[in-house]
């Protein structure tokens, strides 16, 4: 007998009706490899993805991660979508070009005569664009200033944010008050989000809009919320004079409740939270003025820095974090010796490296994230990039495991393939593109991409937060990648 996981002609033919959700049909036995008859019953990557019925396209290629040699591919050469797989080149463009050891540094310089506490001079914030700087590491460079001995300031507050261009939104077209579509900066608080929170009192409702972190939540009045009367839309957004306006529907609030907010102007918030961070501690700083050059000969007063690069693609890998993605995307860009006007042109520099480093051809991405829809890259081009940066490369070290599941959804401890790779979704779309090791130790690398692009046209994603149909979509195309990882353990194993 053999192992249902390892026979999976019969359990993906039903998988059309949801067949990972079924009761198994034989008794569960230990894995083993497939003998050659066993082998030649195995439904080939074509059948499992017809099997399937997910609707549009779908595009995978398995090959060999070691020499690039392809093992299997159907429609290997249509461009898709990446969404979030497109971190993984992001992270590959990041190690390459700044190194794992790279850290971001946030640094507090004076610029002048302290005296007895008073500083007779300059303060500076200058920012090293720390995709990562939350509240609570502003707040240790404040106490490290108070702890210098810094009382007063009589100089000016400057604040430096152009280690980065800055950019209002990742992706235009997604809805105004989502957190994961935030502003770029080269001072960034907070993955650039707000915290929102309202409770309804006996007089309407109370909101409070603060810089929220572990362990300290400062309040907050560049950005504010107004609770109007209105049935839709259900956020809107108006940029001020030094202010970010917000109204939001009553009827949507219900009793109370939280959300974070996209910040756009992130230097304003991480200088007014500084500012109410050293008032805390006696400090008190005139308004901020914004850009400069800080000066050479000053003294570091505080200094903030980050993890290593590689800890923190890794943190990226796994929570998808995109703020991240194009910061590090940016700065690899500009570390090649260009500037970047925008976020379409980092990432088009970022094809030209991946065709020069790899041979990839016909890639086009508009971001570093994943959230453009209008990316576009095959799935060979995809794979040719993964074996580009080794089987055991710094790419692979930083990927999230991803564990093989039986058809109930629950993990298999025992099995012995391992796959570590990066997921990206957007609506009716899905990709899975990464690394897996065998039994007997083969590595393949490998991208599956599922996208119902004239499905997707039938929505306007900039209102509409989640479409009907798009969750299924979504768990069937999961479904879909672990059949084809399945198959491709059982066969080259």
């Amino acid at each position: 007998m053999v192992s249902r996981r390892a026979f999976l002609g019969g359990a993906l033919a039903g998988m059309a009706q949801g067949a990972f959700a079924m009761p198994p049909e034989v008794s569960r036995i230990p894995w083993r490899r497939p003998d050659g008859f066993h082998l030649r019953t195995l439904p080939s990557a074509a059948e499992i993805i017809a099997r399937a019925d997910l609707g549009g396209a779908v595009s995978c290629v398995v090959a060999d991660a070691r020499t690039g040699e392809v093992l299997e591919a159907v429609n290997p050469l249509l461009a898709l979508p990446p969404a979030s797989v497109t971190k993984a080149m992001s992270a590959a463009y990041a190690l390459d070009r700044l190194g794992p050891g790279y850290r971001f540094r946030t640094r507090l310089i004076a610029d002048g005569v302290l005296t007895n506490g008073r500083l007779d001079g300059d303060l500076w914030l200058v920012g090293g664009a720390d995709p990562v700087l939350d509240t609570d590491a502003l707040n240790d460079m404040a106490r490290d200033l108070a702890d210098a001995g810094v009382r007063e300031v009589t100089g000016a507050f400057h604040v430096v944010h152009d280690a980065v261009p800055h950019i209002e939104a990742i992706d235009p077209e997604q809805p105004i008050h989502v957190g994961y579509n935030p502003s770029v900066s080269g001072l960034n608080l907070n993955f650039n989000r707000v915290h929102f929170e309202w409770r309804r009192g006996s007089e309407g409702y109370q909101v409070s809009m603060d810089a929220r972190s572990q362990s300290i939540s400062p309040p907050v009045t560049m950005t504010r919320m107004q609770v109007v009367d209105r049935g839709a839309p259900v956020y809107a957004y108006e940029p001020g004079d030094g202010r970010e306006e917000w109204t939001v529907a009553r009827g949507a609030l219900g009793q109370e409740g939280a959300r974070w907010l996209p910040v756009r102007q992130p230097h304003l918030y991480t200088a007014e939270v500084f500012q109410v961070l050293a008032r805390s501690r006696g400090i008190v700083l005139d308004a901020p003025q914004f850009g400069g050059t800080p000066p050479d000969a000053g003294l570091v007063m505080a200094v903030h820095v980050s993890e290593p690069l590689e800890d923190i693609l890794r943190g990226m890998m796994r929570w998808s974090t995109n703020l991240t993605a194009e910061v590090v995307g940016l700065l690899a860009t500009q570390a090649g010796g260009t500037r970047p006007e925008s976020l379409p042109h980092s990432a088009a520099l970022m094809g030209d490296w991946m065709q020069a480093r790899f041979g990839v051809r016909r890639a086009r991405f508009l971001d570093h994230s994943g959230l453009s829809e209008d990316s576009r890259i095959s799935t060979r081009e995809m794979v040719r990039a993964l074996v580009g940066t080794g089987a055991n490369g710094g790419l692979r070290r930083i990927m999230k495991p991803i564990p093989i599941r039986d058809e109930q959804g629950t993990p298999i401890e025992d099995h012995p393939a391992s796959v570590v790779a990066k997921t990206g979704t957007l609506y009716f779309v899905s990709t899975l593109a990464g690394f897996v090791r065998i039994e007997g130790g083969r590595d393949l690398a490998f991208a599956i991409f599922c996208g119902d692009l004239p499905r997707r046209d039938t929505f306007d994603p900039s209102v509409e937060e989640r479409p009907p149909g798009a969750r299924s979509y979504n768990t069937r195309a999961k479904q879909l990648q672990q059949a084809l990882i399945e198959r491709w353990a059982a066969m080259h194993a």
